[in-house]
């Protein structure tokens, strides 16, 4: 009210020269009265958003609750409690789960206890009779064909 009360002598004054010479001091206490409530009302708003973080833009205005808004992760070792146990996301969950269960099915595989294990072991045993069978063959061939060399030349 003091400033449009200021406002309005000073337009009313018209020119420089018919203002009086103590407009410049009371220019003056007006901005330090400006600057005082800007001032305070600044300290205001520190102090009720003291705990809360500096926001931007219309979010002081606004309280919103956006549950896709991200907290900052960044926590110093000072701050960290070493009881403090963190839930995991249902991602998370997941894949720990399906990791175990693969885990789990490799370790069946290796002693042979799954169905898949049992069908490779089957054919695993089937190709080395006849991968023995084949190599008895052949040794028999070659022998053949020693003895035939060897009567050949007598």
């Amino acid at each position: 009210m003091l400033l449009r009360h200021i406002l309005s002598t000073i337009l009313l004054a018209g020119t420089s020269a018919s203002r009086p010479r103590t407009f410049k001091k009371v220019e003056a206490e007006l901005e330090e009265e400006e600057r005082s409530e800007e001032e305070s009302e600044e300290e205001s708003e520190d102090e009720a958003g003291a705990g809360a973080e500096k926001q931007k833009g219309t979010q002081g205005i606004i309280q919103v609750d956006n549950p896709n808004l991200t907290k900052p992760k960044n926590v110093k070792a000072r701050d960290i409690d070493m009881e403090k146990t963190t839930e995991l996301s249902r991602r998370e969950r997941e894949e720990i789960e399906r990791q175990q269960a693969h885990e789990r099915y490799m370790r069946l595989q290796e002693q042979g206890k799954t169905e898949q294990a049992r069908k490779d072991l089957e054919r695993l045993a089937l190709i080395r009779q006849q991968r023995a069978e084949a190599a008895k063959k052949r040794e028999e061939e070659k022998t053949a064909k020693e003895q035939k060399k060897l009567e050949a030349r007598k």
